[in-house]
């Protein structure tokens, strides 16, 4: 039996910045050295980024500043200050993406959900989005709760395949998969490449699936195969860590250089599972990890620039938001001119360096 995702629904914080307003501030308190200033302006003009959302909302009145007082940079804030503000502003996200997907999912109810799925790298609270949401929406309490932490900006598709797996062991299965990623709570303001090029690309939002064992009504998406491969070359170049002073983002100017080697064989066995030729798939949802990611990815495949409108659209809206990223390019698709029948080729990276892909079928 196939799962088929009915909808999918996006959150951004409020606060909105412009890419040539960020390189400018980054600029001014981190560019004192000779030459930083020219290297912080390059990284932000190239990365295909005009705004970013973020709940860093120092300079509005009455906000308690993390980072900023005025033009002033505060002391370094830690991990503790910078979670206490995950913990309020994603509850807030997690929620509102699960009420987005009942509200708009006619003859499905609270009551009818069986599993929960949350998805979160940039923070961490307990008891946790799972129950938040159980309660906050009046969810069944035997609801099956489960949360992928810490996979990075492949997750969502961990999500997806746990979805998958319950719908097809239960089709009256019903699952809500939610993420969730404040990245820019974790900035950090050294002249460090890996810091600038984290600090350039990052950003917040959330964005939710729903996902059945029975096609949707209208257009939707039936999940079909999905495969998983290591590039261990980059494991270094694409991590993770916890320190005192928040979460340290490591993304190096070498990971499109080191996907590119891991590409093509990846995505050949995928596509051969699902009994296609790469040329025969006309739509492509690529998590945006930066610029030169799709550059390669669309040099490497050989496609048209319509075939990863999408991906460049919401790098340039929203920038990297970790795992919610792919969710966001399978919605702007979703909008589209799609047929029922069409393949569509997602992918996402994270550290290992992991490449995750699947294949879903348009419906409706």
């Amino acid at each position: 039996m196939a799962s088929h995702l009915h909808r999918i629904e996006t959150s951004v914080p409020d606060p909105c910045y412009e890419q040539e307003w960020t390189a400018e501030l980054m600029t001014k308190h981190v560019g004192g050295r000779r030459g930083v200033g020219r290297i912080i302006r390059s990284i932000y003009r190239n990365s295909g980024i005009e705004t970013r959302h973020s709940v860093i909302d120092d300079w509005s009145e009455g906000a308690e500043p993390l980072f900023f007082r005025g033009d002033e940079l505060l002391p370094t804030p830690g991990t503790e200050a910078r979670n206490a503000l995950y913990t309020r502003e994603a509850r807030i996200h997690f929620e509102r993406l699960a009420r987005q997907l009942l509200d708009g999912s006619p003859g499905i109810g609270p009551e009818d959900v069986t599993h929960l799925v949350t998805i979160s790298c940039t923070g961490f609270y307990a008891p946790g989005p799972g129950y938040q949401v159980v309660r906050a929406l009046g969810l069944p309490e035997s609801v099956e709760r489960y949360h992928i932490g810490f996979m990075g900006c492949f997750a969502a598709f961990q999500g997806l395949r746990m979805a998958d797996a319950f719908c097809r062991a239960d089709p009256d299965a019903v699952v809500l998969v939610l993420s969730v990623e404040l990245c820019t709570l974790h900035l950090r303001f050294t002249p460090e490449t890996d810091d600038l090029i984290a600090g350039a690309v990052f950003a917040d939002g959330g964005a939710g699936a729903l996902v059945t064992g029975h096609p949707p009504a209208g257009r939707g998406l039936e999940l079909g195969a999905f495969h998983t491969a290591l590039a261990p070359e980059g494991e270094e170049d694409m991590a993770w860590t916890i320190g005192n002073e928040g979460f340290r983002m490591k993304l190096s100017s070498y990971v499109p250089e080191i996907l590119e080697g891991a590409l093509e064989p990846a995505l050949e066995r995928l596509l051969d599972r699902a009994g296609l030729d790469a040329g025969e798939v006309p739509w492509w949802a690529v998590h945006p990890g930066g610029r030169q990611i799709l550059d390669r990815v669309s040099d490497q495949m050989s496609l048209r620039p319509e075939q990863l409108a999408a991906s460049r659209e919401v790098l340039r809206r929203y920038g990297n938001m970790s795992s919610a990223t792919v969710l966001f390019v399978l919605a702007e698709l979703l909008k589209g001119e799609l047929v029922p029948g069409d393949p569509v080729l997602a992918m996402a990276f994270g550290p290992g360096l992991t490449i995750e892909a699947g294949v879903l079928t348009v419906t409706g």
